[in-house]
């Protein structure tokens, strides 16, 4: 199994970072990015090969190739999405596909989170599981999360943003366990998508497995401190939540009780 991150994206909304930097290359906890916070987590769970999706400022991610690597453990592969400033991310799942067979940890390049959120997901793994979700049962939803409906007889029924937050089982949170049996499977699935059309998520894809009588599962992942890096506000909100971790890293490392810096959930 290897982790995949996708990193395609412009993130137009973290301008002037982004004039020069993909969303994933966006400084959050000092020098570190969520790309390094992933890579991090990837290799905290003996992950030791990584793919990442690039293509908005590509050339800054090969830049800092070698030193990710030196600083992770891992290798790292370089897969290239054509069209990463006309299409959304089902296609740059898709651009991956060749790896899937692998089995894969797929992570959004803009998502900060633990390194608990892949060790609930390993812990997860089973006979009859092929896709797992990692899921948010605990925040309080609003219009713009990406919204699931499971329940323990189907798995995973919709998963979309267009649901009343109400109506749904929790938050994925943009990681996600994926088997190498439902490599070809999903691979199909995510054409399918992009070519109905270019626009839609590779969450699009996942829905579009559930309609043809595919199970995905989830797994809850607890009182986790998380957030999607979307605009400013989350940025800060992501480096408050590497700071308190940092924070109580430290204290543990002396002994010593941790300052209260919770920093609120994604």
């Amino acid at each position: 199994m290897i982790g995949l991150i996708l990193a395609a994206g412009a993130g137009r909304r973290l301008r002037p970072y982004t004039d020069t930097l993909p969303k994933a290359l966006v400084p959050v906890d000092g020098d570190r990015t969520v790309m390094d916070l992933t890579l991090a987590n990837f290799a905290e769970v003996g992950l030791t090969d990584a793919a990442v999706v690039i293509g908005y400022r590509a050339e800054a991610v090969h830049e800092r190739k070698a030193a990710l690597e030196a600083a992770y453990g891992v290798t790292l592969h370089l897969v290239h999405n054509d069209k990463a400033e006309e299409w959304n991310n089902a296609y740059s799942l898709w651009c991956a596909r060749d790896l899937l067979s692998e089995g894969v940890i797929l992570a959004n390049g803009d998502t900060v989170h633990p390194a608990s959120v892949e060790r609930t997901l390993l812990a997860a793994r089973g006979p009859e599981q092929r896709i797992i979700l990692a899921l948010d049962t605990v925040k309080k939803l609003a219009d713009e999360e990406m919204k699931v409906v499971w329940t323990p007889e189907d798995g995973v029924r919709r998963i979309t943003k267009l649901m009343e937050p109400a109506e749904a089982t929790g938050e994925y949170i943009g990681v996600t366990l994926i088997e190498p049996r439902a490599g070809a499977e999903l691979s199909d699935a995510l054409r399918a998508t992009f070519e109905r059309d270019p626009q839609l998520y590779y969450e699009d894809g996942y829905q579009e497995l559930v309609d043809r009588g595919f199970r995905i599962d989830v797994r809850p992942i607890g009182e986790v401190d998380w957030v999607e890096i979307d605009n400013h506000d989350d940025l800060a909100k992501a480096r408050r939540i590497t700071a308190g971790a940092t924070a109580a890293n430290a204290a543990t490392a002396v002994g010593t009780p941790a300052a209260d810096t919770s920093a609120g959930r994604g």
